[in-house]
């Protein structure tokens, strides 16, 4: 679990999402120095440290949003990197960013359908609808609501429900739970361990390290856009260098 025991990639014949070396930034500034990790299908993986770490530059790069100066990110067995990000999220890679971007001037259905424009059939639109409100019960009972009149934390729900609606294989989510009231924060967590229980994968950056670790499968703890600590959820809660660096104490 520490920098010095078990290295990136291990088991990484199962990770269904891997990168390696990954080097990136903005423009000439280099934000991530050699980042690794991988996520394995049906895991929750986290990426927790100090601001300025990198934890959500790793997402862009997974996406297409920023290209890599250098490393590899493989995906289901094929190479993703530097890819269109509309090409990355055909593949099926969703994304929830930061921020809880929804369309205001849209009802919930509408930011639903939106999520699908990939899928032509309109009966998997449907089924993915279905799904997403089985999940969200609150969305199923504002489906007709503008996303703007809603609470931040039912436009969150929103966000998330439509990451769905493609049938992503992954999910990667920013600060899912950031800026949110104390109730919609709970709702949150508890949402994600059931999209896990749904047979789910995720890739998340959470600012609440402790509770992001905690549902967590297993967690990467970046410092200066490096691997600093990696290893099980309940190992990176329990271990004193981390718990002191970036817990809280």
């Amino acid at each position: 679990m520490a920098d010095d025991l078990a290295r990136p990639g291990n088991g990484a014949a199962e990770a269904l999402l891997r990168i390696e070396g990954l080097e990136a930034g903005y423009g000439k500034v280099q934000i991530l120095h050699g980042v690794s990790l991988d996520v394995r299908a049906g895991e929750i993986v986290s990426i927790i440290g100090p601001n300025g770490a990198g934890k959500s530059t790793v997402l862009k790069s997974i996406l297409g949003m920023i290209k890599p100066a250098a490393g590899d990110v493989t995906f289901a067995g094929e190479t993703i990197t530097g890819l269109r990000t509309d090409l990355v999220v055909r593949r099926g890679i969703g994304y929830v960013p930061q921020g809880r971007i929804v369309f205001r001037d849209m009802t919930v259905v509408e930011n639903l359908e939106m999520g699908a424009y990939t899928v032509r059939e309109k009966a998997a639109v449907q089924e993915a609808m279905d799904q997403v409100f089985a999940i969200f019960p609150r969305l199923a009972e504002r489906r007709r609501q503008a996303a703007g009149t809603m609470s931040g934390g039912e436009q969150q729900m929103l966000a998330m429900g439509r990451a769905l609606m493609a049938s992503p294989r992954v999910v990667l989510m920013d600060e899912p739970s950031l800026g949110l009231a104390p109730l919609f924060v709970e709702l949150v967590f508890e949402k994600l361990e059931a999209l896990k229980a749904a047979g789910m994968t995720l890739l998340l950056v959470e600012q609440n390290a402790v509770r992001s670790l905690a549902i967590s499968d297993r967690g990467y703890v970046l410092e200066l856009g490096r691997n600093r600590f990696e290893g099980p959820g309940a190992d990176l809660l329990a271990d004193d260098r981390v718990r002191k660096l970036y817990l809280g104490g």
